[in-house]
């Protein structure tokens, strides 16, 4: 527990390993064309949170082979701590990576959600980028747990599905933790967490409107929307800023 707390406070920024679209997308062909499988999170506040009680969700993230920046938070203590990186939300990375898939002949696969949302958030990609082929459309039950026999038996559907990406909805830490399972029990496959991605995709659930995206009040647009759920979670957030700031000056003066 404290040497899960300590690298979080210190350190989190250096979990973040790619710090621009084009350099993501260009490592993401080069592992299809290597037959490579991957593990791609976002990481945010609230995942930093969350990694300094949870050590296994710390050490699941220490497994990813790809991390980058969702919130505009970490995008701004990146640059503080003189590493500028762009901002990239899992929800962002569906449209790129299904446009990059159809260009491969890369099948995908979606986990999480419902089955109806899987249905129209797979009907809207394959409608959108002709030639995708989305090979495994897979709906957990309630109480879906991650290190569980029931999700080794849907990795191995993947497996045996054929995809080569497969979008994971299952929400923090649940989609991270099986991830980095899936790099064992589905090696081929790259494994991406999107948290509500696919509920905006099918259209089951609204987004902040772009011009608040815009003004980085997404998380503000989110609170107001459903206070009873996340106003706790924002404010947790909140709280470790100030330590997380001083980190951020810090990193800068050892790297300068």
């Amino acid at each position: 527990m404290t040497e899960s707390r300590t690298y979080a406070e210190t350190e989190f920024l250096d979990l973040v390993s790619y710090t621009t679209h084009g350099e993501l997308l260009d490592s993401v062909s080069d592992y299809w064309q290597n037959c490579r499988g991957f593990a791609l999170a976002t990481l945010n506040l609230d995942h930093i949170v969350k990694m300094r009680h949870m050590p296994e969700f710390f050490e699941a993230y220490k497994a990813h082979t790809h991390v980058v920046a969702d919130g505009n938070p970490i995008v701004w203590l990146s640059r503080i701590a003189g590493r500028p990186i762009e901002l990239m939300p899992g929800s962002d990375l569906i449209l790129p990576l299904s446009k990059l898939a159809a260009e491969q002949n890369v099948p995908i696969a979606l986990l999480g959600a419902t089955k109806e949302t899987l249905n129209l958030a797979a009907d809207h990609l394959e409608q959108a980028y002709p030639g995708l082929r989305v090979v495994a459309r897979i709906a957990p039950p309630f109480g879906f747990d991650p290190a569980g026999d029931d999700a080794a038996s849907q990795l191995r559907t993947i497996r045996a599905s054929g995809a080569k990406l497969c979008f994971l909805a299952l929400g923090a830490p649940k989609q991270e933790l099986l991830a980095a399972r899936g790099l064992e029990l589905a090696p081929e496959c790259g494994f991406v967490s999107i948290g509500a991605g696919l509920d905006f995709i099918s259209g089951r659930q609204s987004r902040a409107p772009r011009w608040v995206r815009m003004l980085a009040l997404e998380w503000l647009w989110r609170a107001l929307g459903n206070p009873s759920r996340l106003a706790a979670r924002y404010g947790r957030c909140i709280l470790i800023l100030p330590g997380l700031f001083w980190q951020a000056l810090k990193l800068r003066y050892l790297r300068n």
